[in-house]
């Protein structure tokens, strides 16, 4: 268990405050959230890992086959190394709050570790997922507040299954909150509001 598996940018927290976990999208890099976790939660600590995977020069987080067509095997692999880079951070910290947030290819790879380990999180945003399989059933995500956003009209995370994955942790009693607006696959401004009013709150 390393903090130096991934390449990553990092900020300590201030007393008291909490450690954030950026996950950026398909094409991102470490620094597609440093801005905005600095704007939202100035005390905050931050640690954006980039992604590993190259898919035709676009990183990522783990590989697939196409659009929504996962390697599973990958994705295994790469959630318990992703899990333990988030477990050595945390023990690096302790006493500070863990936030999770990633966006698209981002927001997947923190699901996958969030449904096999909900006790690395205390709180965990998710905009955009695409989540095509059915995670086990996991009763330790009851004590994660979750927060999804997506656009019911989104090319690349049909609605539908955002639905699927709202219903799943509503399963697992997580406390729930979710964001939701009428356009694709971009972050809009309601996003942005939600996913502040999320990290922010007491």
């Amino acid at each position: 268990m390393t903090t130096s598996q991934y390449h990553a940018l990092t900020k300590a927290p201030a007393a008291g405050a909490p450690l954030v976990f950026a996950f950026h999208g398909t094409g991102g890099d470490e620094h597609q959230f440093s801005e905005l976790v600095g704007q939202i939660l100035p005390d905050a600590g931050l640690v954006s890992p980039r992604g590993d995977v190259s898919e035709n020069g676009a990183l990522r987080f783990f590989r697939r086959a196409a659009e929504g067509v996962y390697d599973m095997e990958d994705l295994a692999e790469r959630t318990e190394k992703m899990a333990e880079f988030i477990a050595a951070h945390k023990a690096a910290n302790p006493g500070h709050p863990i936030y999770g947030l990633g966006y698209s290819n981002g927001a997947n790879i923190l699901a996958s570790v969030a449904f096999k380990h909900p006790e690395l999180f205390d709180r965990i945003a998710l905009l955009h997922p695409l989540i095509p399989w059915t995670p086990d059933a996991n009763p330790g995500l009851a004590a994660s507040r979750v927060l999804i956003t997506a656009g019911r009209r989104d090319p690349i995370c049909p609605f539908p299954l955002t639905e699927g994955l709202v219903s799943y942790f509503k399963a697992q009693s997580s406390p729930l909150q979710t964001s939701i607006h009428d356009g694709g696959h971009e972050i809009r401004q309601p996003e942005l509001s939600a996913l502040e009013a999320f990290l922010t709150a007491p």
